[in-house]
Order: C-alpha cells, then structure tokens, then sequence
C-alpha cells in the first residue's frame, strides 16, 4: 500500500513561500498531486524521498524554471511574499532575480572568475567597476573563497577545483542579492571536506536568506534544515521540524523512510 498523507499543510500568509493544491504533468503522466507545503522564511527547509518522488519538480516549480520544459503545466497556486508568481503581471528575469538556484553539479561559465560572479549584475545594467568589483569581493568572502582566488579573479574558472566551484556557483548566485535560495543536491558531487564547507555556508546563509534544499542525504538534512519535508510518488508524506521529523515522525512511512525500510 502507498504511504498517504497525515494532513494538508495549509500555507499562511507568513510564509516566505506557500504552495497550495498543486498539480503538474510532464504531457500525460501526473508527477505532483495537490502537493501544499509551507516554507519559513530565513530558514532551511530540506526535501527528502526516493528517486523520482517529484523533490526537483517542486524546486524547479518556485523559480518558474518548468516553464521551460515542453509539455510541462500545472495547476494550483504558489505565492512568494504573498504574491502569486504564476500571475500575468510577474515577470520571470525578476522573479529569478529574487530566487537564486544552485545544481547539482557546479555550473561554471567558460569566463573568468570574475565575470562568473558578475554575471547577473551586468545583464541587469549594473557595470559600474568599483560597484562590481565590491560585489565580487563581497559574495566571495560570504562563500570563503575570496582567500583562495583573490590574486587570479581573471583565470578561468573552469580551472578551479569542483569544490572551489560549486562554491563559485553559489557566489554567482548571491551576487544579485536574492532572498530565496534553491539548492539541488548542492554536494551530491563533492568530497567530504568540501561537503561539510557547502553545509556550513548553508546554515550560515540563512540567517539573511530562505533556503530549500532537495537531498538524498538524510544526514545532510539532519544537520543542515530546521524543517524537513518527505515526498514519495509526488506526494507530501510528512512536513515537520527537523528535529522531531527524524525521532518523531508521525507517519509509519516516514518512519520507515529514515531507517532504511522503505520499500
């Protein structure tokens, strides 16, 4: 039998994030369903579950990267700050100006250092030097990078080691100041040391920052998140703090989920 969910978790207007009744599709086939969920503001929120139970989906669905995808529709409604971002009058460069996102793999441009973290500040017209070179300095100081590059800021980063760039990529990322920040399996790729190097930045970030986060790792969850989510088969199973998810789940599936039972 499939899991089933508790309850409904119903989104309030202090939400930094609330979904509510949502549903997509990739053409005919049905990944989420009437999933709601609600996201603290400046706090980390960690999705957890198994392969293919829809935990990218519902991150792609808060930046309006979907829209990309062909076939792809939804149905349900997502707010930010209150504000539908599906609504007519959203423009999607400003809404992901607001909502960065960091992959899975560090995503480099085949530029320099510098021009990586400057990306998203000059295509919105901001070229002033000693504004971007401020930036730069800045963003890579809050990843603890600065020290390791700041003496080659026009070498490739395509030369910088994969921990170095992923936190490059997060760099990037926070140069355009957003509020959100979306994290795909941000160390699935990366050695123990530069791991617990992401993990630090992340609880540090969300002091000024709303953070969700998709892992398969629950021990990343555990020491990261202050709330967890647990989807399977596009279904939210359990939403709760990170501390009482993981020694007092409510649901016999979750339960199940965090000791390696799961089937």
């Amino acid at each position: 039998m499939d899991p089933q969910p508790l309850e409904k978790t119903n989104p309030s207007l202090g939400d930094k994030i609330s979904v509510s009744g949502v549903n997509v599709w990739y053409a005919a086939q049905q990944v989420l369903f009437d999933l709601s969920i609600a996201i603290r503001p400046c706090a980390v929120t960690a999705i957890i579950g198994p392969s293919g139970c829809g935990k990218t989906t519902l991150l792609r669905l808060m930046n309006r990267m979907n829209d990309r995808v062909p076939g792809a529709r939804m149905t349900g409604l997502i707010r930010m700050d209150g504000r539908d971002i599906y609504g007519p009058d959203v423009q999607v460069s400003e809404l992901r100006k607001r909502v960065g996102m960091v992959f899975q793999k560090p995503n480099p441009f085949p530029g320099s250092i510098f021009d990586n973290v400057t990306f998203g500040l000059k295509i919105r017209g901001m070229v002033l030097r000693s504004f971007l070179n401020d930036r730069v300095e800045r963003t890579l100081r809050q990843v603890h990078l600065w020290d390791e590059v700041k003496d080659k800021l026009k070498t490739s980063a395509l030369h910088l080691s994969g921990g170095q760039q992923q936190r490059l990529c997060l760099a990037r990322a926070l140069a355009v100041e957003p509020s959100v920040l979306l994290m795909d399996e941000p160390a699935s790729s990366l050695d123990p040391i530069n791991t617990a190097r992401i993990e630090e930045l992340i609880v540090q970030l969300k002091a000024q920052h709303t953070i969700v986060m998709v892992t398969h790792n629950m021990q990343q969850a555990g020491r990261t998140s202050d709330v967890t989510a647990f989807l399977h088969k596009g279904r939210l199973i359990e939403l709760a703090d990170t501390a009482t998810f993981f020694t007092n789940p409510k649901s016999p599936s979750t339960q199940d989920y965090i000791t390696g039972r799961f089937r």
